[in-house]
């Protein structure tokens, strides 16, 4: 017979469960911290928790667009100190993509310094480099004196945040947004800014935004304005399809145009590459079409870039139509590529939904 002293001692607070619902419980958790708090932006302000807390810390340093830029490393550790409580470097990446005029087409830092390039360089570490914030970043902000939106207290109870930005322009749109979280996405090209109000105006005006037709939306938005430019090549009944539900793609081809060298001779300049294409990448893959004979019509490649995109691209003879050549490379490279449109974002900072242009307008 087991004497008393045999009975282990069981904490009174453990509570027993199944492993299986545990990690459901866990898991479950995760993924909506993920969803909420990471990877989706809200409809209203198009930012993630990050960049919200990015741009208000830089305006609690008062970093005004025609004030002075601080050290990206200040910036950050306030970012981090006060609001955001995760790795420097990540709220430094952050940061930079928001000062690349290749990635956002309204850049909200003005950053001084190497911030990356087309090319795919890494900006410089955030001891060298310097930012402040834009105009389009004070008009995200503009009214937050006013008591025009509802302020949380920080992650350890000693300030306060904006729980989500007034924005008093589309944000969400005209800079576009992109993210990966549990079981969902999201995939948001850039816009143009004055198609965007104009769209805003006409909603605004009706006094009720359900009788506004998808087509009349779509008339005046008429697809995305990526910030390194090219020609989006995808029919309007697609672009109109992908508007109205939601998802989508567009087929974005690179801008070019054929310069004539004299005596019958020609060559292929390129001026605009499809959005998020390192062109480094893109220099070598047309290279290896070379070599590999992939594509026989083309002799060489050079790229001839400065300030501007100029990709020199030179046929084995004269005789090759330059249609055809490209028709070849667009097939085998990077100079045609598939942006895929997926509008998932948060209602109200608390639903994910796959919303259409009018709802996200809305």
């Amino acid at each position: 017979m087991a004497n008393d002293t045999d009975t282990p001692n069981i904490d009174p607070t453990l509570i027993a469960e199944p492993l299986r619902r545990a990690i459901g419980d866990r898991y479950l958790t995760y993924a909506l911290s993920t969803i909420m708090h990471r990877a989706l932006p809200d409809a209203r302000d198009g930012l993630k928790p990050v960049h919200r807390r990015i741009l208000y810390a830089m305006r609690e340093l008062r970093l005004s667009p025609t004030g002075g830029f601080r050290k990206s490393a200040k910036i950050t550790g306030d970012v981090m100190g006060n609001y955001h409580p995760h790795g420097n470097q990540a709220i430094y990446d952050a940061m930079a993509r928001l000062a690349q005029d290749i990635n956002v087409r309204y850049p909200l830092v003005d950053g001084q310094g190497n911030f990356g390039n087309i090319d795919g360089d890494n900006p410089a570490a955030e001891r060298y480099t310097e930012a402040r914030l834009t105009v389009a970043a004070e008009a995200l902000m503009e009214g937050l004196t006013e008591n025009a939106v509802d302020f949380r207290p920080n992650y350890e109870g000693t300030l306060e945040e904006p729980v989500v930005l007034p924005a008093t322009f589309p944000n969400l749109l005209a800079n576009g947004s992109s993210g990966i979280a549990v079981g969902m996405a999201t995939n948001i090209p850039p816009h143009n800014l004055d198609e965007l109000c104009d769209a805003c105006i006409h909603l605004a005006k009706k006094q009720n935004s359900e009788l506004v037709r998808d087509d009349t939306l779509i008339e005046m938005v008429k697809g995305p304005d990526f910030p390194t430019g090219g020609t989006i090549v995808e029919p309007q009944e697609s672009i109109a399809e992908a508007y109205r539900t939601g998802r989508g793609g567009f087929r974005v081809r690179a801008k070019w145009e054929v310069e004539d060298l004299g005596r019958g001779q020609w060559q292929v300049v390129v001026t605009e590459i499809p959005y998020q294409v390192q062109k480094s990448r893109l220099i070598e893959k047309l290279a290896e079409v070379i070599q590999t004979k992939t594509g026989p019509i083309l002799a060489d490649v050079r790229d001839e870039s400065a300030e501007d995109i100029r990709i020199v691209l030179e046929p084995t003879s004269r005789n090759v139509d330059p249609d055809v050549l490209m028709n070849m490379l667009y097939r085998n490279s990077d100079l045609e590529t598939r942006f895929s449109l997926n509008m998932n974002v948060l209602i109200d900072g608390v639903t994910p939904k796959v919303c259409s242009l009018k709802e996200v307008l809305r």
